[in-house]
């Protein structure tokens, strides 16, 4: 598949009514950003992306000043219809079926009605489970008391 970031697109040419008036192109990263903000608006998610991609994508945001909402996200772009994966952590006591149900309903309204395009499959993986306490904000919090007490 190809990623996010990738610069290629699908062309749409011709009107309802037949005619041609030029084409539209709609690059894979535009689809990427709609899947995405859909995802993150569903209930018990908590990130999209693993690990490595969150802590990649968290050093780009200080840089940038902004934050990727396709991050986490990759697609297929054709003529009429696009394929889009998806790799989510959710929250602890999530239902995770029920989640992805709502993940592939929002994802196919969102980019259906924005773009046109078929949503043909989306493919989630869950790659963790969020508990509540156990961010990494938190670990560095601790990191000082452990000091304190080797000393």
């Amino acid at each position: 598949m190809a990623t996010n970031g990738s610069g290629s697109g699908t062309a749409l040419g011709n009107d309802e009514t037949g005619g041609t008036r030029g084409t539209t192109v709609i690059a894979d990263s535009v689809v990427a950003t709609i899947a995405g903000i859909a995802v993150r608006e569903t209930d018990g998610i908590y990130s999209l992306g693993g690990g490595a991609t969150r802590a990649v994508g968290a050093m780009k945001d200080k840089v940038s000043r902004s934050n990727d909402p396709g991050r986490g996200v990759k697609v297929e772009v054709g003529e009429r219809q696009t394929a889009i994966d998806v790799d989510i952590v959710v929250e602890y006591g999530t239902l995770i079926l029920e989640a992805a149900k709502k993940i592939r309903i929002h994802v196919t309204d969102a980019v259906e009605t924005m773009t046109g395009l078929e949503v043909v499959e989306i493919n989630i993986k869950v790659l963790d489970v969020h508990v509540p306490g156990a961010d990494d904000g938190d670990e560095e919090k601790e990191a000082p008391e452990k000091a304190r007490r080797v000393q």
